[in-house]
């Protein structure tokens, strides 16, 4: 009896980690994320983990359970390797990071929307102690990468619009 149970419990693992990689809905752009792993970690891509925290995003082993267990193609989410694999590849750790929020996302900073000032926070902070400060130096970092990335998508924004007036007949 405990062995079925334990091959079925086992099973599902496996079929929800296989059904969980396909995420659908992602809340945090990809400008978001960049600026999430420039401040976690220099968007250092070198497959390392600090204090338990992992890849890029500092995704740690909570996190990567709560979302799904997710894991890179062929891999059980059961393996001793699955979470470091996932945590240190960009596209599973994001995908994770995307899974969490659709669970955890909230308003954090009372501004009566869902954002990427949020994800950061539920991420950095946990999405129970999102409402409290997060360091100067993460936070600074994160709000400097967030400015330039607006800043660099209202000026290709511009430019489309003034490419699109020069094609139009006067």
């Amino acid at each position: 009896m405990l062995r079925n149970l334990s091959f079925m419990l086992n099973g599902c693992l496996v079929l929800s980690a296989i059904f969980a990689y396909s995420v659908d809905k992602k809340p945090i752009t990809e400008s978001c994320l960049t600026c999430m792993c420039e401040a976690l970690s220099g968007c250092n891509d070198t497959a390392i983990c600090v204090n338990g925290a992992c890849g890029i995003f500092r995704l740690t082993w909570d996190q990567w359970v709560d979302c799904g267990r997710l894991t890179l193609a062929g891999e059980s989410p059961l393996s001793e390797s699955s979470f470091i694999n996932c945590a240190n590849d960009p596209h599973c750790a994001a995908d994770s990071l995307q899974n969490y929020m659709v669970k955890y996302g909230q308003d954090c900073n009372n501004d009566d929307k869902e954002d990427c000032l949020d994800y950061n926070a539920i991420h950095y902070m946990g999405p129970f102690s999102c409402r409290k400060h997060m360091p100067f130096n993460y936070e600074h970092t994160f709000k400097k990468c967030i400015k330039q990335v607006q800043r660099e998508e209202e000026e290709k924004q511009q430019q489309q619009k003034q490419q699109q007036e020069q094609k139009q007949p006067a």
